[in-house]
């Protein structure tokens, strides 16, 4: 018989626990959070109700993992886009369009919802990563304007606000056809860069303020 080394043992173990995440994933996608068992999951990824719990306890556990992994993925994904970028307010549209496009797609609770479902040592760990976004999204504000692309503002509140128009429009953007959720989505970048104080030439292109 081959013999089972540790390393394809482990290999195993993370395509077993990536099988789990995605199967989750798809299920809030499809049902939502409400009534989702261990059981549909481990049914939906192919795997033994015994295994789902091999990797995590209950559904809270569940939950905090997929969604930290996404977060995790979505941040990496994100920086290597807006590395390509010079503009800051062509960052703050790509950021505003990446994070409707995920919020539409996931389908997690907003925080609030969080907040009900989650233990407090789990939210706050939640919390502590998707602060990594919101620490994002300051240094793009700041760098508009340390350019000049953007007035002077309070950045903190400044990005509160913004991902609170965000969340909204995800929310609204649920069952949109495809087309109409593009039209919403250019609405919402627009409406955000020019909330943000950024100012555009006839052809599209972000001014320098001064």
């Amino acid at each position: 018989m081959p013999r089972i080394t540790a390393a394809s043992n482990a290999a195993q173990r993370a395509e077993t626990q990536r099988r789990i995440l995605t199967a989750f994933g798809e299920l809030l996608f499809t049902h939502g959070l409400p009534g989702l068992t261990m059981t549909d999951v481990a049914r939906h990824a192919g795997v033994g109700r015994t295994a789902v719990y091999n990797y995590y306890a209950d559904m809270e556990q569940l939950l905090i993992a997929y969604a930290l992994d996404e977060t995790e993925r979505f941040l990496g994904d994100l920086r290597s886009s807006l590395a390509e970028l010079g503009n800051p307010v062509d960052r703050l549209a790509l950021y505003v369009r990446a994070q409707v496009e995920d919020l539409s797609r996931r389908h997690l609770p907003p925080g609030p919802a969080m907040a009900a479902v989650l233990s407090p040592g789990s939210f706050a760990k939640l919390a502590d990563h998707v602060g990594e976004l919101n620490l994002l999204l300051e240094d793009i504000l700041r760098d508009g304007v340390a350019a000049g692309y953007l007035p002077e503002a309070d950045v903190p509140q400044l990005a509160r606000l913004i991902h609170g128009t965000l969340s909204s429009s995800a929310a609204r953007a649920t069952g949109d056809g495809q087309q109409a959720f593009e039209d919403r989505l250019k609405q919402t970048v627009r409406f955000i860069q020019l909330g943000a104080g950024a100012r555009f030439d006839d052809g599209g292109t972000p001014l320098r303020l001064n």
